[in-house]
């Protein structure tokens, strides 16, 4: 209990450093703009560089890592869209949203702590391969499911795509991604000091995403219908992480470091992408935000439940 304590704690206790600097205006709105911008353009697109042109992925299988995540991502997507259409009666419209705020996970800010702090430097192989997908695919899965149901009336599916793939080239944590991977593709290594540079500059990574997490959670509430705003938590927090499970122990027979990674990383409650996404189409922009707070409340309890269960 006390290694999963101090596992879990230091992770939810940055965050909340964060989150009271900005409640009690400990930091300067520029000073608070600052830290996000240097940890999501400099910082995380550093450390997911690095994990990705340095990480040793030996026998690991990147399909069974992927089909594992996503196929516990792809089933929430559909549970979220059959749950709001016919037992929230929502409207078709409001299910890429709620779907996306099902399964789009906080997998940078709190995803990669949380395995790093329960497995070491080993998990660093199986973040890399899920994150170097990751919001490419929920997000091109977001925008089709909103031009399926009439969520982005008069754009033709080519502009759409076009204008999703100009997001994502421009998006300093993709950048970060695919510049690990052609380094990877290259099969050099990397030279010591552009290696000790980028190791730097992971290591301010995490503690300052996490004061950014703290800091972007004040500008959310708990709000929206409770009947959504709970199911979607549940769905992200306890089925997606449940199939990840099934199906890498179940289906691929993954090693336990492997599949504990896959599940914290789906584990994790919703990121603000998935609100950024309902911002985006307009639609279920309250249950977005509210499943930020109260997921990310009520992760802290949830992650540790989880980390000891990984470790019993």
């Amino acid at each position: 209990m006390i290694a999963i304590f101090t596992i879990v704690a230091p992770v939810f206790g940055i965050i909340a450093i964060g989150y009271a600097a900005g409640r009690w205006n400990l930091l300067s709105p520029n000073a608070s703009q600052g830290i996000s911008d240097f940890a999501f353009t400099l910082a995380i697109p550093a450390l997911l560089c690095r994990t990705i042109a340095t990480a040793e992925f030996g026998s690991l299988s990147p399909l069974a890592v992927w089909g594992s995540f996503y196929t516990a991502g792809f089933a929430t997507w559909a549970a979220a869209t059959l749950l709001a259409r016919y037992v929230l009666r929502r409207p078709a419209e409001d299910a890429p949203a709620i779907a996306m705020t099902a399964t789009f996970g906080n997998t940078v800010m709190l995803g990669i702590p949380l395995a790093l702090g329960t497995y070491g430097a080993p998990a660093s192989a199986v973040i890399a391969l899920i994150l170097s997908i990751h919001a490419p695919i929920w997000w091109l899965t977001g925008m089709l499911h909103a031009q399926a149901t009439g969520g982005q009336p008069g754009q033709p599916l080519l502009s759409i795509l076009r204008t999703l793939g100009g997001d994502l080239v421009r998006n300093p944590i993709v950048i970060g991604i695919m510049v690990g991977v052609l380094w990877r593709v290259t099969g050099l290594t990397l030279p010591a000091a552009l290696n000790r540079l980028l190791e730097l500059m992971a290591q301010a990574g995490i503690p300052t995403s996490l004061v950014a997490l703290g800091l972007t959670l004040v500008r959310f509430e708990i709000k929206g219908q409770m009947p959504t705003l709970l199911s979607v938590v549940a769905l992200k927090l306890v089925l997606m992480p449940t199939i990840a499970w099934a199906m890498a122990t179940g289906v691929f027979g993954l090693d336990a470091l492997t599949t504990g990674v896959i599940v914290i990383l789906a584990a994790v409650p919703t990121g603000a992408n998935a609100f950024l996404f309902a911002a985006r189409i307009d639609r279920a922009v309250s249950s977005a935000s509210g499943a930020v707070a109260l997921g990310t409340l009520i992760a802290a309890l949830s992650a540790a439940f989880i980390v000891s269960l990984l470790h019993g």
